[in-house]
């Protein structure tokens, strides 16, 4: 079929040689297209739009043929959703809890928890009644032991493919959103559940986290001078291994036991010897528990960017692992079997994906957790290879060849082994009654669940199978050919034909014209379909109104070929009026505006193509280009705005302009050829009036004008000095030739003089407008020492003389005058300065106030931070392009200005300023711009700006300036007109960090040697080695604080760079020492 710009034409083409008045129903139908041939399938390959005819493309193709049953639903089987026989029961990923999940699968694994928990008692009898449960509520563990105990049962013996593990999430205080520090849950879990079995009476409940989790170390401190052994026990819950520099697990044990020598300045304070003598320090394994944690450090602090990283180091392992050699005691049974690995895939350490391999401890068997899906691994066998391939890598690094039973990981951040020597399980754990009853209900839900999905799945395939005969039916007789037929809009059909939305009634109402038939310009978006077929659609569907052949408008057609035709003759009728304009005017004529004279042609076109727009609106929404609300709205706003032909010599009260150098006469036969294409024009012949009322007010210009320079020129001619800035008095030099001076406000002389610049453009001034200068009770808010200073730019002073003609030129509403008198009879005598009205100390303090609290309330301001060395503002290295060209003090580049000096910024805002009205709250607003102005601070090369709010605590500013300068928060010292800024906690505005203010930045030097720094992190270099774990609890949730006893530093943060004031007993040159 032809393109639709072609049937258009097609459509329309008569109109060329039939005049509107004899148009027949032939031409209408024509127009609307009824006798298009219609397109066969195979032939045309997609809808045509401009036939109305075309039934091809509009979505039948999928109801032609067999389909399958699975199509007419979107509900997957219930069935998956089950669990598989003899496998295990995965838990939801409720956003970024994979790090939850494969700790709850581990702790899972570990019969003998598993077991302990289920024998805690629990609150569970108060939700039981009578022999079973309360139906009409659900199950609300109260403790996170029940939690755990419901959440093991469930695993244990859920249908359900897998679980949801929200109650427990919820009950931690944990964001799902946001994922945390994975080695840092485990601790705190373990810490918090120890805390709470330890209030159990059972000592299997109650011992069980130290039976299977605790170890014993002690730091063994040995004098080489006497050999005296000073110990300090400690117990642990799992080894923390740095891995950096080491590719076997064995040999990350070894360091972390490795003995350390104290000499030179780190010798240790011996109490046998009482002096300071070389020492060796060392780690002893006392005892170990049943189940080993093995922590690989693969998430360091990175100091140079500030955040963390992940080391993608190979680490082997092997399966069995004997730990005898690193026993002081031995003879004990300390062989290890490997039973879980966890998992970390991707390469930064605040993002990525965990997954658990765990060992089936009843069958031997490995899995694969990974939050819904659990794998079974092939032959009893651990494979981690898999893992390691998906995972990229910046480092290309050739994974190193293992042996049997080893294996190697860049991604394993902690190994769990549990002792070889304890017997095999030979029972399953029992799920207690109680429990067993909740997971039964729980079951039932799901199968009544599954029962209600397989319903839904029937009734779909139902619905789809009828809705399949009815197409099959009603598509052979959409044609209608020559019998009766209807329109339907192709919008509709295509929704009928779509199995994903459910089919609405029928709406016509967006086809109408203006006579509610059907638009001809919609037959583009239009289908004429049989009669027949329509009956059926609105007995089925309904809606209205239903298009006949009595809906096709002769009115609309007969407008369109108007139109065209008009647009035929357009440019032949241009040229016609163009000769008719060169001719001169005999007799009388019409007045037409020479802008409509020269777009008149364009204007024609457009009015003529409206309807044509309208056409191209409907298809693009057809095609899916519907315009924005928004910006259709501002189309028509700009459209409305245009003025219409011959309006531009409409004067405001619609009648005829007075000014004849916009308007010409034309001819009336010029006028009648216009007058085709804009028959709403205004006309005006030539014997019209101008407008009366316009030309009264053009009267009374001229003469406010002419008024108005003769004012202007009187009062320059009366105030020369104060209108050209001349022979000005200063209060801070005050004038011998006079005792009193006078005050107006800034802004009265600057409207002043701008009125006698420009007097036709400006109103001239008629008052002088002290009342700005006064408080609410009349007293003035200005001391004689301000209006010396800062103040100085926001009053005039006047000579007396000067004052005279005011009084005479303008209405003084307050006078304001400083008197210089001499008080005493001493020589020389004391001066003083007196004004009326008196200073009201009130209003002044007030406004003070204001003006201060306006400096600690502030919203995106701009402050600026500078680097110091050796207190000397330098520029960091990493950026040359903004060094320095000297180093001169921020103090010395600042240069005062002189008293009375005039700030260009204030004279420019003030001079656009309106007058304000006398009250106080709007004098202390009109004073804000002026404090803000004058502190403005001209930022110097070497500065950095940032963005602060007053509410902004300085910890946050501190992480701006870490992304600023590169130099984390715990390094910064910080400080503000000498005072040092350490309350992390407090807003900047408690803080006097104002607008403009400059804060020094003085950063500790940070270690060049990054990898000694990670060395000083993981336990070398004055470090004691442990970890000292804070665990609280507040309000459910968790916070841990690992503390690094390093001596060298005081300041403890947590990883969310929280500070901390804590005791730490630590051992330091001998001394046991308590640091606050």
């Amino acid at each position: 079929m032809a393109p639709r710009l072609q049937l258009e034409k097609a459509a329309w083409r008569w109109a060329e040689t039939v005049r509107p008045e004899e148009v027949s129903q032939e031409h209408i139908e024509t127009a609307y297209r009824i006798w298009l041939e219609p397109c066969i399938r195979g032939v045309c390959r997609r809808n045509c739009k401009g036939n109305p005819n075309c039934l091809v493309g509009i979505g039948e193709h999928i109801w032609l043929g067999e389909i399958d049953e699975n199509s007419f639903h979107n509900i997957d089987d219930p069935n998956c959703e089950r669990r598989k026989k003899n496998s295990f029961v995965g838990l939801t990923n409720l956003g970024a809890t994979c790090y939850v999940n494969t700790f709850l699968q581990v702790w899972f694994l570990n019969l003998e928890l598993r077991q302990a928990l289920y024998l805690c008692p629990s609150t569970c009898n108060d939700y039981m009644m009578g022999d079973g449960i309360q139906e009409e509520k659900d199950y609300e563990p109260q403790t996170i032991c029940e939690h755990l105990q419901y959440l093991f049962a469930l695993l244990q013996n859920s249908n359900r493919r897998y679980i949801d593990p929200s109650g427990f999430v919820k009950a931690l205080g944990l964001d799902t959103g946001q994922q945390q520090d994975a080695q840092e849950f485990s601790k705190l879990f373990m810490s918090l559940l120890e805390d709470t079995l330890s209030k159990q009476k059972n000592p299997d409940v109650r011992n069980i986290v130290q039976q299977q989790f605790c170890g014993e170390y002690a730091y063994v401190t040995v004098c080489n001078q006497c050999g005296r052994e000073s110990k300090l026990l400690s117990k642990f819950y799992e080894l923390e291994l740095n891995i950096q520099g080491h590719k076997q697990l064995t040999d990350c044990i070894s360091e972390f036991l490795k003995e350390e020598k104290l000499e030179g300045d780190n010798r240790y304070f011996c109490e046998n010897c009482q002096s300071k003598q070389n020492a060796t320090r060392k780690i002893r394994l006392l005892s170990l528990p049943c189940t080993l944690n093995l922590q690989l450090m693969r998430f360091v602090f990175d100091r140079q960017t500030g955040h963390k990283k992940k080391l993608n180091t190979y680490i082997g392992f092997s399966e069995i692992l004997d730990m005898e050699p690193y026993v002081e005691h031995k003879g004990g049974s300390y062989v290890y079997e490997l039973s879980a690995v966890l998992i970390h895939r991707g390469v930064s350490a605040y993002s990525g994906h965990y997954i658990a391999h765990v060992k089936d401890p009843q069958s031997g068997e490995w899995y694969k957790f990974n939050d819904e899906d659990i794998e079974k691994m092939e032959g009893k066998k651990l494979q981690l290879g898999i893992e390691e391939d998906l995972e990229p890598s910046k480092s290309q690094t050739r994974k190193p060849k293992c042996g049997k039973g080893t294996h190697c990981s860049r991604n394993a951040y902690m190994l769990v082994y549990r002792l070889q020597t304890q017997e095999k399980p030979t029972t399953a754990v029992q799920v207690p009654a109680f429990l067993q009853e909740l997971v039964d209900r729980d079951n039932s839900k799901f199968e009544e669940w599954c029962i209600e999905m397989a319903e839904m799945r029937k009734q779909s395939v139902d619905k789809g199978k009828a809705k399949h005969e009815e197409v099959k039916e009603l598509y052979q007789r959409l044609p209608a050919g020559a019998e009766p037929y209807e329109f339907v809009s192709l919008e509709w059909l295509q929704k009928w034909l779509d199995e994903s939305t459910p089919t609405k009634p029928i709406d016509n109402h967006a086809c109408l014209c203006s006579h509610d038939k059907l638009h001809p310009d919609k037959i583009s978006i239009m289908k004429r379909i049989s009669e027949y077929a329509a009956d059926i659609f609105y007995s089925r569907y309904g809606g209205g109104p239903r298009l006949t052949v009595k809906a096709l408008c002769k009115e609309c057609v007969v407008e369109r070929c108007r139109v065209l035709r008009l647009k035929s003759q357009l440019n032949e009728d241009y040229k016609t009026v163009n000769n008719l304009l060169k001719a001169t005017v005999k007799g009388d004529g019409f007045w037409v505006g020479k802008s409509s004279l020269r777009s008149w042609r364009q204007l024609a076109l457009e009015q003529l193509d409206e309807q044509d727009g309208d056409v191209d609106q409907s298809n693009g929404k057809m095609n899916g280009n519907t315009l924005n609300k928004d910006e259709s709205k501002e189309e028509r706003k700009e459209e409305e705005e245009e003025l219409n032909f011959n309006e531009d010599i409409l004067c405001p009260h619609g009648e005829l302009c007075i000014s004849e150098n916009e308007r010409r006469l034309v001819s009336k036969e010029a006028w009648s050829k216009l007058q085709q294409y804009f028959p709403k024009a205004p006309e005006f012949p030539s014997y019209r009036e101008c407008c009366s009322q316009c030309k009264i007010l053009e009267r009374e210009g001229e003469e406010n004008e002419a008024l108005h320079k003769m004012i202007a020129n009187e009062q320059k001619t009366s105030l020369p000095n104060l209108f050209q800035d001349k022979n000005r008095p200063c209060l801070s030099n005050w004038p011998e030739e006079t005792d009193v001076l006078y005050i107006v406000s800034q802004f009265f002389v600057e409207e002043w003089r701008k009125f006698v610049r420009k007097p036709t453009r400006c109103s001239p001034v008629s008052s002088v407008g002290n009342s700005a200068l006064l408080c609410p009770h009349g007293g003035l808010m200005f001391t004689f020492a301000s209006m010396t200073k800062e103040d100085s730019k926001l009053i005039a002073l006047i000579w007396p003389s000067e004052w005279q003609m005011i009084q005479k030129l303008f209405v003084v509403d307050h006078v304001i005058k400083i008197t210089r008198t001499e008080v005493g009879d001493a020589n020389p005598s004391e001066t003083q300065y007196i004004s009326e009205p008196k200073l009201c100390p009130e209003c002044r303090e007030g406004l003070l106030c204001q003006q201060q609290r306006d400096l600690r309330e502030y919203t995106q301001a701009t402050i600026y931070v500078h680097k110091v060395v050796d207190n000397k503002k330098v520029m960091k290295d990493s950026a040359p392009e903004l060094n320095v060209s000297s180093s001169e003090t921020e103090e010395d580049k600042e240069e005062a200005k002189p008293d009375g000096e005039k700030d260009p910024d204030f004279n420019q805002s003030n001079g656009g300023t309106k007058r304000q009205k006398i009250t106080h709250q709007n004098y202390i607003a009109y004073q804000k711009q002026v404090i803000r102005r004058s502190m403005r601070h001209r930022k110097v090369r070497g500065e950095k700006a940032l963005l602060v709010s007053a509410n902004q605590t300085l910890k946050e500013l501190k992480i701006q300036i870490m992304h600023a300068f590169s130099v984390a928060p715990f390094d910064q010292n910080l400080s503000i007109d000498g005072k040092i800024l350490s309350d992390d906690c407090a807003t900047l505005g408690t803080l006097g960090v104002i607008p403009e203010s400059v804060i020094l930045l003085k950063a500790d030097e940070p270690i060049a040697d990054y990898a000694a720094m990670d060395d000083v992190m993981q336990g070398k270099d004055r470090l004691v080695r442990g970890i000292c774990c804070l665990t609280c609890q507040n309000e459910g949730e968790l916070h841990r604080v690992t503390l690094l006893l390093l001596t060298s530093r005081k300041v403890l943060h947590d990883d969310r760079g929280v500070s901390y004031s804590i005791y730490i007993r630590s051992t330091d040159q001998g001394k046991d020492t308590d640091k606050n």
